[in-house]
């Protein structure tokens, strides 16, 4: 698993203001009646193109929210109506506060050929969820039932595809190796029926179905019910929420089932803190099953008539693997390289080999060609893992892993190569206040 921010809002909106204020419908303008549209699959989370007032964006298509939000105080000012603006506050998962924000009416947004003019959308201030650094790629928002309300919702995982199906238009059609679940939506977010197995035990639970949360499985540990945290765990970070950063045990279920569908050995994770409390409070929800399930199938959402249909795809049986080396990565800013370039081969200007170095701006040598690539830093280190109990530091600009230049990957490629089996050896080099370090380290499954 490629593992990021587990993301759950839940907003309690003051000065007077409602949680699901009324919003725009979103209409297709086309005569097919349906619309697909291709999206980004990255952290296991749904990247999709979003206009919004003409101002092209890429949004997080999230279940688990109930109102698009733009999380950048600077895009909202340029691209939310000013006209229709009040102040309001939020209050989210995370060990922090309420976080300032600001509410548009009579927003236009196009995703696709579908459409909303009369939509509100909410700009969050100075709060965690600045996807950007922690995906490689600039994300401006997330939206999830405002659009998923108005439209059967196909998600292809195994194609990359979400398409958008007006519910006249729409014939249902089960297959013999899917499943129906039925649906039940609580504030706008869709929750399922479910079967966990815990030491032999099998426990029912009934759980959030989030796109937006790229983990797998979230458990309220509950002793009355057996739902609780087994010997073999690591205390980790689990991600960022509205209010600030999520902590918990991370472990294994020995099997999650729905219906028909049986995965073994899965991850979970129990989020502790008060922050959580609010939603052990939500009737007998007991969980979340995030989107490191959900990639296993491809899924048809009916909000309309209350159905979900699931068919297992080939990511099903993908092995469930987490961050044994302990490393967070995220891309902050730049550094500049320098590539070796003036040898002559016969008189033919050639590159030297592979040779890239980190450099100050200042150096100016002329056997050097200057380049600017992403400086993908260790924002987060767990304690007692191979990687901090090897010397690194948060603030380590990776340079190289298992000796590849990673000048030229993406911040994802980067991830998976520092991931892997239980074993596997690394040898990491970094840059650290201009001073290179090499350290070496061996992949261990704590859980």
């Amino acid at each position: 698993m490629k593992r990021l921010a587990f993301v759950m809002l839940f907003f309690c909106v003051f000065l007077g203001q409602t949680a699901v204020a009324q919003t725009g419908t979103f209409e297709l303008k086309n005569r097919s009646g349906s619309d697909k549209i291709q999206f980004q699959l990255i952290n296991n989370l749904i990247i999709i193109p979003v206009e919004i007032n003409d101002v092209e964006l890429s949004f997080i298509l999230d279940s688990g929210v109930s109102k698009p939000i733009l999380f950048n105080a600077s895009e909202g000012d340029e691209v939310l109506n000013e006209s229709n603006v009040s102040s309001i506050f939020l209050k989210g998962l995370g060990d922090g506060q309420m976080v300032e924000a600001i509410k548009s009416k009579r927003n236009k947004i196009k995703i696709g050929d579908a459409i909303s003019f009369n939509h509100t959308i909410f700009a969050a201030f100075n709060t965690g969820l600045d996807y950007s650094p922690k995906l490689g790629i600039p994300i401006h928002g997330i939206i999830g039932y405002d659009l998923f309300k108005d439209f059967v919702v196909e998600i292809n995982y195994h194609s990359k595809y979400l398409k958008l199906i007006k519910h006249e238009n729409y014939k249902e059609r089960i297959c013999k190796k899917c499943e129906q679940v039925g649906l039940t939506l609580r504030n706008g977010k869709p929750h399922i029926k479910a079967s966990v197995a815990i030491a032999d035990q099998r426990i029912p639970i009934h759980v959030l179905l989030d796109t937006g949360a790229s983990d797998a499985l979230w458990l309220f540990e509950d002793e009355s019910q057996d739902i609780v945290s087994t010997q073999k765990y690591i205390d980790d970070f689990l991600g960022y929420g509205l209010s600030g950063s999520l902590y918990g045990k991370r472990s294994r279920v020995e099997a999650l089932s729905i219906q028909q569908f049986k995965l073994s050995n899965s991850l979970v994770a129990f989020p502790e803190g008060s922050s959580i409390e609010i939603l052990k409070q939500n009737n007998d929800r007991n969980g979340t099953i995030g989107a490191e399930i959900l990639r296993r199938f491809n899924l048809i959402f009916n909000y309309k008539d209350q159905t979900l249909i699931l068919k297992k795809n080939s990511n099903f049986k993908s092995e469930f693997t987490y961050n044994k080396s302990g490393i967070d990565l995220e891309q902050r800013g730049i550094r500049v390289v320098k590539d070796y370039y003036y040898n002559l081969n016969n008189g033919r200007l050639t590159f030297a080999k592979d040779v890239t170095e980190f450099v100050s701006v200042s150096n100016t040598d002329q056997d050097y060609r200057f380049d600017v690539r992403p400086a993908f830093q260790i924002a987060k280190l767990r304690d007692n893992s191979p990687a901090k109990n090897a010397g690194m530091l948060l603030g380590d600009i990776i340079l190289k892993v298992n000796n590849k230049d990673i000048k030229d990957y993406s911040l994802q490629e980067v991830i998976e190569m520092l991931n892997g089996k239980s074993g596997k050896r690394m040898k990491v080099l970094v840059d650290r206040n201009g001073r290179l370090y090499e350290y070496q380290f061996k992949l261990i499954d704590l859980i």
